[in-house]
């Protein structure tokens, strides 16, 4: 029996909410990591999307992140995991890729890639148009923001740089906090 591998790029960095036997920093080459993807269940609703992050096909680009070995005993209960959680909307198309792992092997894995056909494919914003969704959205796993920040901050604990992202944390956390100061002000009188 062989294990099964997942490709983890955005939220499975921090939250993959699967048992897995090692994990592996990787890369998956032809694909970008990018806020591509209108939630309206996770970080979103369908009054108010917010933004997820998705692998955007790109020929020349590559996109660094984690793969997790799952151990062939609970291979399809984590399928099955991961389709509830990652298949909700049909947005994300499951697909097996090559991935190259820190030490050069490759494997293949399971990865989520956006389908570009669905309504919810929405590449090609801005930086600041992303930064404004992320800023007000909210879904059933909490405030669009936080996805963003938990990211963001695993990216850069596992030594991966990510400008855009950088960049969207920063400007969203600026966005946020007149929030805070009003609501502080609010509190004291």
């Amino acid at each position: 029996m062989t294990p099964l591998w997942v490709f983890g790029y955005g939220s499975l960095l921090w939250d993959p909410g699967f048992a897995w036997s090692a994990r592996h920093q990787a890369r998956l080459d032809g694909f970008r990591r990018a806020f591509c993807m209108r939630s309206i269940h996770h970080r979103g609703t369908e009054a108010q999307p917010g933004l997820v992050l998705a692998l955007d096909a790109h020929e020349a680009a590559s996109c660094a992140g984690l793969a997790f070995e799952i151990a062939p005993q609970i291979a399809e209960e984590t399928l099955e995991y991961l389709r509830a959680r990652e298949l909700i909307s049909a947005a994300y198309l499951e697909t097996r890729q090559r991935v190259t792992l820190a030490d050069g092997a490759s494997v293949e894995a399971v990865v989520y890639v956006i389908d570009r056909a669905h309504w919810q494919y929405c590449g090609g914003l801005s930086l600041e148009e992303q930064a404004q969704i992320i800023a007000r959205a909210q879904g059933r796993r909490g405030p669009n923001c936080e996805y963003l920040h938990q990211t963001a901050a695993q990216l850069a604990a596992l030594g991966v740089p990510d400008g855009e992202l950088d960049w969207l944390s920063k400007r969203v956390k600026k966005l946020k906090s007149p929030e805070l100061t009003v609501g502080k002000r609010g509190a004291s009188h």
